[in-house]
């Protein structure tokens, strides 16, 4: 049967609850594989394994038992290897990458930022901000709403002075931010999203992050902005050599 992967973690990593369960319609049994001084949590993969809200949610609360006892590098949702022995081929074959980042995520945390602007309250501040928009507004106002051109001129000056706001405003979030945090990861564009981003942070200064962020909601009332963790630190397990044969991934469906 073919062994679907949670995490790494240390062999000295306290030992998981009884009756860990885990992905999986008939939940499967959490276990763990030693190679060395690593281990991997792991469970029999079931067939057909889709990236549903009950198994993505029991992906998460494994790795949220285990790293609630010590840091754990997460597996993104929908790892399989083709058997046990090749989940040890590889702990021991990628060890030292998975020390070093055992010894570097130790005691930090994820939290993922996203921030999209409030439509009105920027198309405001862009009509404030910039004197060439409002000048061709206002004329087109006093004449009645302006002829055709006009009001494709005027569009296309908004449209670009909001695409400029956006770039600047991503550039100052995270810039903020970024102070308060131990490593930065620019997540992949989405729509919807101007920034999206995930910050290391160790623990203890978690409140001190969270309050930053609070301050950046203030001091930016034409953003909506969003911070979802503690998570495990998907972003920042890095990814060692090549991956070998014996392992397919699933949907790539992380805690973001």
């Amino acid at each position: 049967m073919s062994t679907y992967v949670y995490g790494i973690t240390a062999r000295s990593h306290p030992a998981l609850p009884e009756g860990m369960t885990g992905v999986g319609e008939s939940a499967r049994p959490v276990r763990v594989l030693t190679a060395g001084d690593l281990v991997a949590v792991v469970s029999d993969a079931p067939e057909g394994l889709r990236p549903k809200r009950r198994d993505l949610l029991a992906h998460q609360n494994v790795l949220a038992e285990v790293g609630a006892a010590g840091c754990v590098l997460p597996m993104r949702f929908g790892i399989i290897a083709d058997s046990d022995d090749d989940v040890t081929q590889v702990l021991t074959e990628r060890a030292e990458h998975y020390r070093e980042r055992l010894r570097e995520l130790d005691g930090k945390v994820e939290y993922n930022i996203k921030a999209t602007h409030v439509e009105e309250a920027v198309l405001h501040l862009v009509m404030a901000e910039n004197a060439d928009v409002r000048a061709l507004a206002e004329a087109n106002r006093r004449s009645g709403g302006g002829g055709y051109d006009d009001k494709i001129r005027l569009g296309e000056m908004v449209a670009a002075a909001v695409k400029a706001k956006e770039a600047e405003d991503a550039g100052e979030v995270q810039g903020l931010l970024t102070p308060f945090s131990a490593a930065v990861s620019v997540g992949p564009e989405s729509t919807g999203w101007l920034v999206n981003v995930s910050f290391l942070v160790a623990r203890d200064s978690a409140e001190r992050f969270i309050a930053a962020v609070e301050q950046v909601r203030k001091s930016h009332p034409h953003l909506e902005l969003r911070a979802n963790g503690p998570l495990p630190p998907y972003s920042f397990v890095e990814p060692g050599p090549a991956e070998p044969a014996g392992y397919t991934a699933g949907a790539d469906a992380g805690a973001q």
